[in-house]
C-alpha cells in the first residue's frame, strides 16, 4: 500500500517495497490525488511487478475509512497474501481497517522479514526483539522504514492498470490540513540530523543547534524531555513517542540518551555524541564521542565547519 501526500509519493513507501520484495513479487496499490503520477514512477521501482492506481476524489487526503474498503476489496480480487506498508499515521489508520476484514493480526513496525510466515519485531523501546509467526490467511504488516534500504528508483518494468474503485462510504470528510511551513529539511528525511537535551538548559540556546546545522543543511531534533519543558514543538521530538530516525550522521548535543530515546535513533549510520558526563548512556551507543562543555564546544565546532563549507 503506498503512501501519497500533496500529489507526490511518500519516499518511505520505497522502504516498503523493499520488505515487501524479501517475500515474492510486488503490486503495489496507489489511491488518491496525484495517484497516476505516483504510479509511474513506482513502476520503475526496482521489485514492482505490477501498479494498480484511481485518482477517485474520496481517496484524496487519504481518509481511512476510503482507502480501508479499497484495499480489502483489492486484495479479496487478486488473491492477494500479503499486505505491507510503511509504518506512518497513514498506515496505522488504514492497515487494522482492512486487517479485521480478514480476521487478521497486524504484525506492526516490523524491523526484518525471516519468511513469508515469519517476522522480527522490536518492543519495549528496542530492548526486547520479537520473533512473530503468523498463520493468518492475509498477512497485514507495517514496517519500520528505517531497517529497510529503500528500493532503488530505477530497474523496475512493472505495468500499470486502473484500480477497481469502492464505493465511497461517505462516514468521514476532510476539512483540512495544518501543516506548519518550515525552510528547514524535514527530520525524517535529511541525511544529517542533529538533535538537543536538557543539557541546553532553555529554549533560546537551541540557536546553537540551528547555527551548527545551518552550514550541513541538516535537520534539528530534540528529546522528549526539553519537548515537554516548551524549549521547542512537538514535531522536533525524537525517539519512542516521536519520530524514528535513521540519518548517516545524527549528532548528540547535551542529552543522556535515555532509552526511549535511543529507540527512535538507534538505526542512524554515524552517532556523534557531546556530553560533558563521560558516565552518559549515549556514549554507549556512540560511534564518536565527546566529553565536554557543549557551550564550548559546539560553537568551535559551527566555526570548523562553516569555514570547510
Amino acid at each position: 500500500l503506498a503512501e501519497v501526500y500533496g500529489g507526490k509519493l511518500v519516499p518511505n513507501t520505497l522502504s516498503a517495497v523493499a520488505a515487501a520484495a524479501k517475500i515474492g513479487e510486488v503490486t503495489a496499490l496507489v489511491a488518491g490525488q496525484g495517484a497516476k503520477t505516483a504510479a509511474a514512477e513506482l513502476a520503475k521501482v526496482a521489485g514492482v511487478t505490477a501498479v494498480l492506481a484511481t485518482e477517485a476524489a474520496h481517496y484524496d487526503h487519504g481518509l481511512p475509512e476510503e482507502v480501508s474498503t479499497l484495499l480489502v476489496e483489492t486484495v479479496k480480487a487478486g488473491n492477494f497474501t500479503h499486505v505491507v506498508s510503511a509504518t506512518s499515521a497513514f498506515s496505522k489508520n488504514a492497515i487494522p481497517r482492512a486487517a479485521v476484514a480478514f480476521d487478521s493480526m497486524v504484525i506492526s513496525d516490523v524491523a526484518e522479514i525471516k519468511s513469508e510466515d515469519t517476522f522480527i519485531r522490536n518492543t519495549y523501546a528496542g530492548n526486547a526483539v520479537s520473533t512473530v509467526k503468523s498463520s493468518d490467511a492475509v498477512k497485514f504488516l507495517t514496517v519500520r522504514p528505517t531497517s529497510f534500504e529503500r528500493a532503488a528508483k530505477e530497474g523496475g518494468n512493472g505495468s500499470v492498470s486502473d484500480a477497481k474503485d469502492s464505493a465511497p462510504k461517505g462516514s468521514s470528510k476532510w476539512v483540512k490540513d495544518e501543516v506548519q511551513k518550515t525552510d528547514k529539511p524535514e527530520l525524517t528525511a535529511a541525511p544529517i540530523v542533529v538533535s538537543g537535551g536538557r543539557g541546553l538548559k532553555n529554549k533560546e540556546n537551541f540557536k546553537l543547534l540551528d547555527d551548527l546545522a545551518a552550514p550541513m543543511k541538516a535537520a534539528v531534533g530534540a528529546t522528549r524531555a526539553v519537548v515537554d519543558a516548551g524549549y521547542c514543538p512537538n514535531d522536533m521530538q525524537v525517539g519512542q513517542t516521536g519520530k524514528v530516525v535513521a540519518p548517516n550522521l545524527y549528532i548528540a548535543v547535551g542529552l543522556s540518551g535515555a532509552i526511549q530515546h535511543v529507540a527512535g535513533m538507534k538505526d542512524s549510520k554515524v552517532i556523534v555524541a557531546i556530553n560533558n558526563d563521560a558516565d552518559a548512556p549515549i556514549f554507549q551507543v556512540a560511534d564518536y564521542g565527546l566529553v565536554a562543555d557543549l557551550f564550548d564546544a559546539v560553537p568551535k565546532l559551527t566555526e570548523k565547519i562553516g569555514r570547510a563549507h
